[in-house]
């Protein structure tokens, strides 16, 4: 049976912890189960609080976890104490330099246009199925929004068929990240696409109504069919397939994860804006407003120096200052 003094201190300190944090309009799903978590941990120990031995032997007990893993649960925990101690000095808050050393993230795999196109034609080669009778089509158009958009995986797959103005040339995105939504405008090309593959999907027996979803793939029971959404899993696995069946990978041979698209996309903006010569500075709020993002911190996450943009830069930066060293300043 739960401690019930414990019961009382820490688990109302983690529902108002959860609460001030989605006030922010953060959703802390997984954050508040982590937390509920260590909540019956503590209670488990019969401890009456959160103390240094209580933290050390639950981190004790995450050690299955990957160090990145632990790393990010122990600076929750660490959120929590801080959280506290605004109103109790002298309560517990564990010290970050005896965390779990996080290992560093692996570097985005850019895809080229190249590499696109080739998917592309690996997608149109696909074979529709009873539960996937459009699974060529919605293979493709996935490919082309997370690429030409920057799209985030459940930014597409959420996508109803309300939200798309084809004519328009414009997708709204309801409340993303940070519940914040906006509207995406598209190429010329991707409209283009959109179109084609509406042809194809607004059809019956498959939902028409503005609330069924953009992409959709079938499921049997009792006999019959029912149309649903994408799952993140099932887009996934269907997009790594295509990585491979495509062949593209890295020159160490790494194939792309989904949101290496995401990457792909805000380099290649990039690349485009030195190629139109606009101005950097003033293009990146722009293209972080695009990708849904708080500041332009979040964006530069994806912008990583590739040979091209380093070419790109260096040819600028020498048109700018070349007389400079022409005439023996530097």
């Amino acid at each position: 049976m739960r401690d019930a003094q414990n019961s009382t201190r820490l688990d109302a300190l983690i529902a108002d912890f959860v609460a001030h944090q989605r006030t922010f309009g953060r959703g802390y799903l997984q954050e508040e189960y982590i937390l509920r978590a260590l909540g019956r941990f503590v209670a488990r120990r019969g401890a009456g609080d959160l103390s240094a031995s209580v933290f050390d032997q639950w981190s004790d007990d995450q050690r299955h976890l990957s160090p990145t893993t632990l790393h990010a649960r122990q600076l929750l925990v660490r959120k929590l104490c801080l959280f506290r101690r605004r109103r109790d000095r002298k309560c517990f808050v564990p010290d970050h330099a005896r965390f779990a050393r996080p290992r560093p993230y692996a570097a985005p795999v850019i895809v080229t246009s190249t590499q696109i196109l080739a998917m592309l034609r690996a997608a149109s080669q696909l074979s529709p199925s009873v539960l996937h009778p459009l699974r060529p089509a919605v293979m493709r158009v996935a490919i082309v929004l997370l690429y030409t958009a920057g799209l985030r995986r459940g930014e597409l797959l959420r996508l109803q068929l309300g939200d798309v103005d084809a004519d328009g040339g414009v997708l709204r995105i309801r409340e993303s990240k940070f519940h914040r939504s906006r509207w995406v405008p598209l190429s010329k090309d991707t409209r283009r696409e959109l179109r084609q593959y509406l042809r194809k999907r607004l059809r019956k027996p498959y939902g028409l109504q503005p609330s069924a979803p953009l992409l959709f793939n079938g499921s049997r029971a009792c006999g019959h069919t029912g149309w649903h959404a994408f799952c993140g899993g099932g887009l996934g696995q269907a997009l790594r397939s295509l990585f491979r069946q495509a062949h593209v990978h890295d020159a160490q041979g790494r194939h792309p994860r989904v949101h290496d698209l995401r990457h792909s996309f805000a380099v290649e903006s990039l690349v485009r804006c030195y190629r139109q010569g606009g101005d950097v500075q003033t293009y990146l709020p722009k293209l972080a407003l695009y990708m849904g993002h708080v500041s332009i911190v979040s964006t530069a996450y994806y912008l990583h120096f590739i040979p091209e943009i380093a070419t790109l830069a260096g040819e600028r930066f020498g048109r700018r200052f070349s007389y400079l060293i022409n005439s023996g300043v530097l």
